[in-house]
């Protein structure tokens, strides 16, 4: 991979792998894009949050990544940007803090939801709710790679507008 090829290019390249895998939402594809290649390379994760720097809506206060693979693109985040960041889990552990969000308070703070790959948005709205449920103030998800074909219907539901850095189209 050559740092002239379009940043698409070179995530579509590395992560997108073919056969037949089960997805979160439960649905089946022939594609499959294992985002820990491309969060777990320091170089590529570097640039993947450079460019996603200009997508965080302004007065954003706190960046929400969701367990496990939002977390490492949350940390670069507020590394390039000096936002804080809060790792969200699936459900809050029986131990512990036993928090939903583990980090700073995000009560009444702009919190924009951070996640690698979005297919239905499913777990996103539920966390999106959880974290609401906490005070939160949530009006957007940032996606790195946005697989949904435009489907954000469950997100729609939840007032959450998405922000797709890429789409699995430009993944070629």
């Amino acid at each position: 991979m050559s740092p002239e090829e379009p940043l698409s290019s070179r995530i579509g390249k590395l992560c997108r792998l073919t056969g037949k895998f089960t997805l979160r939402s439960g649905q089946v594809s022939d594609t499959y894009f294992d985002k820990y290649l491309f969060e777990s390379d320091p170089r590529l994760l570097r640039e993947i949050a450079d460019q996603a720097v200009a997508l965080i809506p302004p007065g954003t206060e706190v960046l929400a990544g969701l367990e496990l693979g939002g977390v490492p693109i949350a940390i670069a985040l507020s590394l390039a940007t000096g936002i804080p960041a809060v790792f969200v889990r699936k459900e809050p552990q029986p131990y512990g803090t036993r928090k939903l969000a583990e980090g700073i308070d995000v009560k009444n703070r702009r919190t924009l939801i951070v996640e690698d790959v979005i297919t239905t948005g499913g777990q996103v709205a539920a966390s999106a709710v959880e974290l609401r449920e906490r005070g939160a103030r949530i009006e957007s998800v940032l996606c790195i790679i946005d697989r949904s074909h435009g489907d954000h219907s469950q997100l729609d539901q939840c007032a959450c507008s998405v922000i797709s850095l890429l789409t699995s189209n430009q993944l070629v």
